[in-house]
């Protein structure tokens, strides 16, 4: 049988601090790409984050993200200027951030639903087919 691919991996390209990546998610599609990007874009450190599926037919998605900083590291480095303000800020840490919120977030869902269910008074009925 074969291996199967890890979760989450950085394909080429990547700052070498990680403040600027693409990582590739194994096995997912829009439903947690568009959860996973509006979560991250919620963190204030997080420049820009986008994903996309790169084929319907290929079962991940490419999830790129940008920290502040990065941009203006490259343009205080060719200036010879040091950068009081780039923070070393991770890419891979947002993405775990984003993904434990998320989660959190959907435990707190499901929470709120099971006690709605269980004690709001609403309209019930049995379908006869």
């Amino acid at each position: 049988m074969a291996e199967a691919p890890p979760k989450i991996r950085i394909l080429k390209g990547a700052e070498p601090d990680l403040s600027a990546a693409t990582y590739q998610i194994h096995d997912e599609s829009h439903t947690i790409g568009n959860a996973l990007r509006w979560m991250l874009m919620k963190n204030p450190k997080v420049e820009f984050c986008g994903y996309s599926v790169p084929h319907p037919s290929e079962p991940h998605i490419n999830m790129r993200i940008q920290m502040f900083g990065t941009l203006t590291q490259h343009f205080y480095s060719t200036l010879t200027v040091s950068s009081s303000d780039a923070d070393g800020l991770s890419s891979l840490t947002a993405l775990l951030d984003a993904l434990k919120n998320l989660d959190d977030l959907c435990v707190t869902i499901d929470e709120a639903y099971t006690q709605s269910l269980q004690s709001d008074q609403y309209e019930r009925w049995d379908e006869k087919s």
